[in-house]
């Protein structure tokens, strides 16, 4: 078996994993699709012995198990599960008041789902069913997913010198179907669409280095920073990005330039805000409050999310406990700072994985952590291993799985799954009963 069924090989063992461990959830219902998917991927590669059709088999195999079969199954023969409810009531108070937050009386009332842990502009992923559009939350994240990613592979590839559009393709089929973004996709978790612009980012940062023509200002280095602000007005998680890219363009192009880029990304991200949510803007209190007190523990809801990580163990002793997982939280921040000033990334590929590092300690020392996050430091850390390379090489040359052969790669788009009347019946009620007055 090729480098590329292990691969295949490796994540239907991790799926039947997920099925076999995770209960009688969702989670497993996606192992069950996932687990036959690259199983079937594998065989494919095996069979195709390195031809370039079996690579084309093979990820469509893998989409169609790990991501759109799931989707459709639980979109039509499951209940709507909690982030997809989440994400579709975010669109719906959007769309009526300008905020996707509830007030603060509702959140004492309402318990952990009348939460909103995002910032507004995530909000946008539950607008098309709330307005009726075709489709429904996953959909939509599949959908951008995909694009940012082959938007951040094109980049990617330019910068190291060959831009062919298959390999873009090919690794954002590729990506779409690991588990690292299936996984979450089809739980309609809002996680992969921040990595793709955080990596896009990154992609754009590289470029500019290498054809900015000497000049500490261009058009790459000023995407790269609209782009950012998008993450940084969907997601905290974007937020660490920021900062350590800062500090890469001080080492490559001086102060005055990462302060015109800093101010570029925080003014996209506050422009995002006021325009799509100025009703949040009025209450700062529910802000914090979901944004902010909700994921330190430190509301009367506590999160669902509770895996066994270090900060939610020493957080789990009481209060002391959960002052000391805060107290290493900061301690790990001041750490992150202090390596930064020390040794700052001289690299785009540097600064993700700088990133992987921060983010890692971050979701490790957490109050509220699941061993979900780490798809951040994996995906960027893979990322960065792609952009040190140089030269306009085929994947096929990546210390990474070929997605088609010697050298040719095209990727299979995911198909969208159709509408579900489960979601637009919640939508209905949401819109009749309204959000707790502000």
């Amino acid at each position: 078996m090729g480098k590329i069924g292990v691969w295949y090989a490796g994540f239907a063992v991790y799926a039947a994993g997920v099925a076999l461990f995770s209960g009688p959830g969702l989670d497993h219902w996606w192992g069950i699709w996932a687990a036959i998917g690259y199983a079937l991927a594998a065989v494919a590669v095996n069979l195709a012995a390195g031809r370039a059709w079996g690579g084309r088999v093979a990820i469509a195999l893998a989409i169609a198990g790990a991501l759109v079969a799931p989707s459709v199954w639980l979109m039509t023969q499951e209940p709507t599960g909690p982030d997809v409810a989440v994400a579709v009531r975010a669109g719906v108070l959007l769309l009526h008041h300008g905020s996707p937050y509830l007030s603060t009386a509702a959140l004492s009332a309402g318990g952990w789902l009348a939460y909103y842990p995002y910032l507004p502009v995530m909000a946008l992923f539950g607008v098309p069913a709330a307005i009726g559009v075709p489709g429904n939350t996953q959909t939509w994240l599949i959908l951008v997913t995909f694009l940012l990613l082959y938007a951040a592979f094109r980049v990617t590839f330019a910068a190291r010198g060959g831009a062919r559009r298959r390999d873009a393709l090919g690794h954002a089929a590729f990506w779409l179907a690991c588990p690292i973004m299936a996984f979450p996709l089809t739980m309609g978790i809002n996680d992969p669409p921040v990595i793709a612009l955080t990596c896009l980012a990154l992609a754009l940062l590289a470029r500019h280095r290498r054809t900015g023509n000497g000049l500490p200002w261009s058009r790459d280095l000023l995407l790269g920073a609209l782009v950012l602000g998008v993450a940084c007005a969907m997601k905290y998680t974007a937020w660490p990005a920021l900062a350590i890219a800062a500090v890469l363009v001080v080492t490559r192009d001086g102060v005055r330039s990462a302060v015109k880029f800093t101010g570029i990304v925080l003014g996209a991200a506050a422009g995002l805000v006021v325009a799509l949510a100025p009703g949040a803007l009025a209450h700062p209190s529910s802000i914090l409050q979901n944004t902010l007190a909700y994921p330190l523990g430190l509301t009367t809801a506590k999160s669902p999310a509770a895996s066994p990580l270090p900060g939610h163990l020493i957080a789990s002793l009481g209060s002391g406990g959960h002052a000391a997982a805060l107290v290493l939280l900061a301690l790990a921040g001041l750490a992150t700072v202090a390596s930064l000033v020390i040794a700052p990334p001289a690299t785009p590929a540097a600064a993700a994985r700088r990133i992987a590092i921060g983010l890692s300690a971050l979701f490790l020392l957490s109050p509220a952590t699941r061993f979900g996050y780490f798809i951040y430091p994996i995906a960027l850390y893979w990322w960065s291993v792609l952009a040190d390379l140089r030269g306009p090489r085929s994947v096929a040359d990546v210390p990474l799985p070929e997605l088609a052969g010697a050298d040719e790669h095209l990727g299979d788009g995911a198909a969208e799954p159709g509408d579900r009347p489960r979601e637009a019946d919640l939508v209905t009620r949401l819109t009749r009963s309204g959000p707790a007055r502000r």
